[in-house]
This record gives C-alpha cells, structure tokens and sequence, in this order.
C-alpha cells in the first residue's frame, strides 16, 4: 500500500495555489483574489478525499486547469473561478444554486454547461456524442464554456498516462476526432497542436516515438540551419526600423506524421519540417502595410514559391487567424516556411478566441468570421431534437475544412468550407432560397445545384416556389446547415407520406380481418427488418410494400404471428462473447475456436495476425475487427466506444489473409517481373490482383497479396525494397 504524505502534499496545493494567483495578477480587478480563494477553498474541500489514477489529489485537475485557462488561452477571473468548480456538483451534494447564491447566475450558468450530462441515453448513439452536442447548445449562452471544456481535455491529456491502455485510445481518439478540430475552429493553434501530438501518443505511440528521435536527433543541425537562414532578415528588419521577434519552430508531430501517411513519403524527404515565425510590433492601422513590406525584405534575400503564398491578412479564416504564409528556398536546397504577423495577429493566433474577444472589445468593429461561425452552429443547433451522432457527423465536415470566399450579385462576402457547392451557398443566404433552389448562376455562367465553387465565384441563386428538396440533394452539400434543413425538409415529407400510408395499411389490414394494432406493427416491421412504423407506412405510401410479404405470417384472431418457430435454445451474441472473453475479461479472442461468432475482418484495413486489433459490435454483421491504426478506428471509438471489444489474435495455421502494398519506383525494362518472381517464386506468396502504372519514367503499382502475419508481410517489403529501381513499398489500407 502506497504511503502518503500529507505534509509534502499539503505544500505542493499551496505552491501550486500560489503560482495560479501569480498568474491571474495580470487579470484580476479589486475583490477577485477574494472570489478565487473561495473557489479553492470550496473545491478543495469538495475533493479533499479523491484521488486521481495517478495517486495525487484530485484537487490538482481543476487548479491546472484554471491554469491552462488563464496562461494558455487567456481568459479571466469568471474562467478562473468556473476551473476550479467545473467537476464540484457533479462529484458533491453542492448544487447549481449554491454556487449561484455564492458566485452569481453567470459562474451557475457555466458550471451547469460544463457538469456531465448524466441519465440514460438511447443506446444507438453515443453518449459522448451526447454531451458534445449539449456542450455545444451552451455556445449560445458563453463561449468560456467551451473554452474551459478544451483546458479540461488538455489537462487530462497531459496526465492520461496513469490511465488503462484502452482508456488512453479512446480519450485520444476521442480528442483527436472531435476536440483538437474544434480548438483549431475556435483559433487555439497551440492547444490544438498539444492535443494532436498528445492524441497520436497514445493512438499511434510507435509512429510517435520515431519521430520524435528522428527530430531530436537533428536539432543541432535544424538550430544551426535556422540561425544562418535568419541573420540577413535580422540585419534587413533592423534597417528598416522594424521592432520584431523571429521564432523558428519545427512542424508538430502529428503534422509530420500525417504527411508521411497521407502523401506515402518517409521522414526524410519531407522538406518544410520547421517554419519560421516574424512577428512585428506596429500600430492597428499599419498593420496591413507593414507585414507586406516584410514579405519584400525577406524575397529579397529568398525566392519564393508563388503556389505557396496565403494571404490571411486581406481575409482572415473564420477562426480569427491573420497571417502571411509564404515559402521561400534557402541557399541549401531546403523549402522554408515564412509566416508574417503582428504582435496582436500572434496573440489572436495563440489565444484565439479570448484574445479576438479582448481585442475586439477594445475597439475592433463589426462581427468577424468567427463570430459568424459560432452564428452558423446556433442556427444548427435550432433542430430541437438532431441525432446526436448525425450533428456531429454534421459537424465535423466544418470544423477543419479551409475556407473559400465567394461573392452575392451585391458584392456582399460569404465564407464557405472548401468544396461548398452552389446548393451550399443557396442555403447560406437563407434557409428559403435553399428550399426553393433550382440552379444558379456563377459569374453570369448557369451552373447545377451540384456545382462546385471557387474563391472569388460571384453567385445569383435561382428559385421557384415549385421546387422542394430531394434525397439526393444531401449528396450535393458539405456545410452542416444545408445537411441539416435538407433533412427536417425530408422528414416533414416523409411524416407526410407515412401518415397517409398508414390509412391505406389500415384498409388492407381491415379487408383480410386484422387488427391494426401496435403488437401487430411491431411484429411486421421486426420480422420484415424495417427500421420503425415511419418506415413502415412510408413504404406503403410510395409502393415499396410487397403486400405478400403478410402471408409469410399466420393470422390468429386478428393478430399476426411469424410461422417460423423461434429457436429458443439459440445462444445470443452477449452470450456467446462472456464464454469466449477469456481471463482478460472483455478481452475477445480471435481465431481458433470461434466459428460460433460470426465475425467478419473489415475491408478498410484488412487486418492480419501480429496487426493490434480490436472487435467493433455492428448492427447487422456480427463483430467486425479492425486494426486499431485504421482509417476509421479513431471515428468508432469516439463514437461506439460502448460497441468496442478488445480483441488479440491465437495463432492461425493454414489460413492467408488480405493485403494490400504499393511500389514506387523508377521504369526499368523488366522491373515488373522481377517483382511479382519475387512476390511468387521466392517467397511463395499468392497475389490476388495485381496493377501497374507508368508515367514519365516513374512506376506505381498496388499489389493485393495472401500473407500469414505481419511479420511474413514484414519479410515481403523488405526483399521488395532490396530491388533495383524499387524506391518505396508500403503497406495501403483496403483491398481495392
């Protein structure tokens, strides 16, 4: 048993007590040290006898996070206050109106969107899909609360390694898919990288580690590179009489990372690892001017790439950010990434909203693109009652796409995400003019719904009070508002329609003497496997109901009974899955001995033995597993956490499984044959497609093999990579 000492804790809360109100000297007006030491005092007494998985007292979380709050994003003594009581009414008896009556209706108001939405949910969704939506209806009372929300996540983070290995992939799989987008949408660069690298730790931690020792290994060389490329725009900026900081920074982790999985390019030939950071201290209104005259000094020296040039000065992101990106060539060879701002840019770039808010109070007129987003999610969250995981299905497509701008006949700007259509614009002017939308016109051209737009497209709607949406009008949008007027249009319709459906079932159920009753429903649509009643009727509306599909059951006094007899010995899935857990409890073992589960390898990552896995409990295919480094682990296990099995290979004798590779290379007369004599005569290894592609001198081929593990496809690539003319062989997800 672990012995504790009090004292040494005792003066570990007060040191770290002691730093947050240093911190919060910067903030904090006459009588705020006052509220904040109440705060403490209550919160510490709230938690004085829990502990965290790491053995320290929990009353740590919530001064860290006060702390990430006030240093991190910048907000005030409220933030501060709320920080430290996010977690007391749902951990103690205290309630909202406590902390009302002690702190005020703002403080309650906050703490209330920040406690854990508790109470049972409808199973098919996901609970933390839940509480992310309701954390989102709060946005339309305070920001903070969001803001708080991302320190919370961030602290946890930092301190997940105490946590279960499984508990660490679904926390950062969670904070990968849903948290770090939304720092980066509300302008937290920093958080939001933190909590990318943190979430690839633990989602990917071998990918991790690697880079990381690659990076390390060459910062001496980066340092060094870095001085030399920025002594002549020191000396330039000191000329011109520019007060400036410059920063030289590498590129994150998880930023690397995603190149070399993305663009199949190893560690080494991924030329921008680093950028570097100008920031200049000037006056609001020179600002523009002064970060151009800059971006001349330093193409002075460098050239730069006119493809790679991005003006968010003229027209910030929607998150607030304002910069100059440029990338220029240095005298070595090397791409380098430049990025102009001002002190102020910077702040907004670090802090983001809080500082757009702080700055924007002092004098910064008219609602920015940030505020316009946080307008758009409101709008989106008017449907009293969206699926939860449709919303932030919904949700996700806006929050890391980039922005284009197009133009209304009356030159009025609109932001959209890339890839928006026309329909999409429709929509965005008004929720009418999207209903009734039958085409457009893009720069006086007429153009489908469907059409897609580009910065600087000027768009005029055209409509007709005839037109209503259609289903396949949803294909056609990428923007969360158009998806989601689309689909109330929809179920009005279909609300409609099943009405009338319903009548003529009636009819039909009252001509062969059965009773239209709800035992009678249930029965049809459970033995038909149609989704609900709605359905049902629907389907009778629009002539998609087979009527003979009723005779499949017996009639006995008016009610319907399904001739074939249950089985009911049968074992259920939940049955069989306790019998084959074995001793790691949830643990479900994959291989021999299992043929009484139906379980299916999923095609979008094809795992193989030796591959870490784990079960994903579907509807309708019994147990799927997947690699946990698929495409689509990190979107399951945030939102079906409660579907996931943990899963571990037994050995697998005399059976071949699926992979996928793809070799690059130089064209070389009979390359291709020496590859597939290798793949078949050397290792014995059956191919079940084979593709090549040559272009200018360069060769892509996918292979899609039979192998026994990882370590057999392991021993492949290696001998592929030993050819001559062979530049690249990875492994590719999928089997097409």
């Amino acid at each position: 048993m672990q012995i504790i000492d009090h004292t040494a804790e005792r003066k570990e809360l007060l040191r770290r007590y002691r730093a947050l109100l240093k911190a919060c000297e910067k903030i904090m007006k006459p009588g705020d040290e006052k509220i904040i030491r109440k705060a403490f005092d209550i919160a510490a007494d709230a938690h004085k006898d829990m502990r965290r998985k790491s053995g320290e007292p929990y009353i740590y979380h919530p001064i860290s996070v006060a702390m990430i709050c006030v240093n991190e994003i910048g907000l005030g003594t409220t933030a501060v206050v709320c920080a430290l009581l996010h977690d007391v009414v749902e951990d103690t008896d205290m309630t909202l109106d406590d902390i009302e009556r002690m702190f005020g209706k703002k403080v309650a108001s906050i703490i209330d969107g920040l406690t854990k939405i508790s109470g049972v949910f409808d199973q098919t969704s996901s609970i933390q899909a839940e509480n992310f939506r309701k954390m989102l209806l709060t946005l339309s009372d305070d920001v903070r609360v969001i803001l708080i929300k991302l320190a919370d996540r961030l602290d946890n983070m930092r301190t997940l390694d105490a946590m279960a290995d499984y508990k660490q992939r679904k926390i950062a799989s969670e904070t990968l898919y849903l948290y770090a987008p939304l720092a980066h949408r509300l302008g937290l660069y920093a958080i939001k990288t933190e909590l990318e690298d943190l979430g690839l730790k633990y989602t990917e931690p071998e990918a991790y580690k690697e880079i990381e020792k690659k990076l390390q290994k060459g910062k001496a060389v980066r340092t060094r590179f870095i001085n030399q490329f920025i002594t002549p725009i020191k000396r330039a900026l000191q000329e011109n009489g520019f007060k400036f900081e410059i920063k030289g920074r590498p590129k994150s982790i998880y930023s690397i990372w995603n190149k070399i999985k993305n663009k199949g390019v190893p560690f080494e030939e991924i030329y921008d690892l680093f950028a570097i950071r100008i920031i200049i201290d000037t006056e609001y209104e020179k600002e523009k001017s002064d970060c151009w005259k800059v971006y001349s000094l330093v193409t002075d020296f460098y050239k730069p790439s006119p493809e790679r040039l991005r003006d968010w000065i003229s027209t910030p992101k929607a998150n607030g950010y304002e910069a100059l990106h440029t990338t220029v060539m240095s005298p070595t060879g090397k791409w380098v990434e430049v990025q102009i701002r001002t002190k102020r840019m910077d702040e907004i770039a670090e802090k983001g909203y809080a500082a757009h808010w702080k700055y924007k109070e002092a004098g910064a007129s008219g609602q920015s693109a940030l505020d316009q987003w946080i307008d758009r999610i409101r709008q989106l969250l008017e449907n009293p009652e969206p699926n939860a995981l449709d919303f932030i299905d919904d949700f996700k497509l806006n929050l890391f796409a980039e922005e284009i701008y197009v133009f209304t006949p009356k030159g009025e700007l609109k932001t959209l995400p890339q890839g928006a259509t026309a329909l999409d614009f429709a929509f965005d002017v008004h929720t009418d003019v999207g209903i009734h939308c039958i085409g457009a016109k893009v720069n006086q051209k007429l153009v489908p719904l469907s059409h897609r737009l580009n910065s600087g497209d000027q768009v005029e709607i055209l409509t007709s009070k005839k037109q209503l949406p259609k289903e396949e009008w949803l294909n056609y949008v990428v923007t969360a508002k158009a998806k989601g007027r689309i689909k109330n249009a929809l179920k009005e319709e279909k609300r409609k329609l099943a009405e009338e459906g319903k009548l003529i079932l009636e009819k039909k159920f009252n001509q062969i003497k059965i009773d239209m009753s709800v035992q009678n429903i249930e029965t049809l649509i459970t033995e038909l496997k149609i989704p609900s009643p709605q359905d049902l009727f629907y389907r009778v509306a629009i002539g998609k109901f087979d009527f003979k599909k009723i005779k499949e059951f017996k009639i006995v006094s008016g009610r319907l009974i399904s001739k074939e007899k249950k089985d009911e010995n049968k074992e259920t899935l939940d049955s069989v899955l306790k019998r084959f857990k074995g001793q790691e409890g949830d643990k479900l073992i994959i291989g021999e001995g299992l043929d009484k589960i139906e379980y299916h390898l999923a095609k979008c990552c094809n795992p193989i033995p030796g591959d870490d896995v784990f079960g994903f409990i579907t509807v309708n295919e019994g147990i799927k597993i997947h690699r946990v480094n698929c495409p689509n682990a990190i979107e399951l296990m945030s939102n079906y956490a409660y579907r996931i099995v943990k899963a571990r290979w037994t050995s697998q004798k005399n059976i071949a499984f699926l992979a996928g590779i793809k070799i690059t290379g130089f064209d070389k007369v009979g390359i291709v044959n020496q590859i597939t004599r290798i793949i078949s005569d050397q290792l014995h290894v059956n191919m079940r497609s084979i593709s090549f592609d040559s272009n200018d001198g360069i060769f892509e081929g996918k292979i899609i093999v039979y192998v026994d593990d990882t370590e057999h496809l392991k021993a492949l690539i290696k001998k592929l990579k030993a050819v001559d003319g062979v530049q690249n062989v990875v492994r590719i997800d999928g089997d097409n």
